[in-house]
């Protein structure tokens, strides 16, 4: 069975702080896979490797702040809105509770980041979790970025 597929975005935000340039809550019952991230840059600078985690919250989290709500868009036009909750770009950092760190990568700065895992290792998060996807050091950069999730 397959669930339905959004689309998150951001557009040239710059990466003056370490954030979290993901932060998806599932519904209750609809839990949630991210099927591909890209990190792209959109101004040059000097290189440098941008660490970039994707983690697992559950337990007594405090959702991060000091970014924007998001609404997930449907990949299929006919589909219902999306359960799941979305913030992206919080530079106040989700806290507490207890955090799995599912990847630990680096990308060079000038070339941006491509996450699309295969099927059987793709993040799956459960109502009150968090799927997070950040960045764990500022950059002068601007970036946009996507990430593909799907609602079982």
């Amino acid at each position: 069975m397959y669930g339905r597929l959004y689309s998150v975005s951001f557009s040239a935000v710059t990466l003056s702080a370490a954030q979290d340039l993901f932060e998806l809550q599932p519904a209750d019952d609809k839990p949630i896979i991210i099927h591909k991230v890209v990190i792209a840059p959109d101004s040059s600078e000097t290189n440098q490797q941008v660490k970039v985690t994707v983690k697992r919250y559950s337990g007594a989290f405090t959702s991060g702040s000091a970014g924007s709500t998001a609404t997930p868009v449907p990949l299929d036009s006919h589909d219902a809105a999306a359960g799941f909750a979305c913030e992206i770009n919080n530079t106040t950092r989700i806290s507490g509770g207890t955090a799995v760190t599912i990847v630990a990568d680096s990308f060079p700065s000038q070339g941006g980041w491509e996450y699309m895992p295969d099927v059987r290792q793709r993040p799956k998060g459960y109502q009150a979790e968090a799927l997070v996807v950040g960045v764990e050091e500022a950059t002068s950069a601007a970036y946009s970025g996507y990430a593909i999730v799907e609602e079982i």
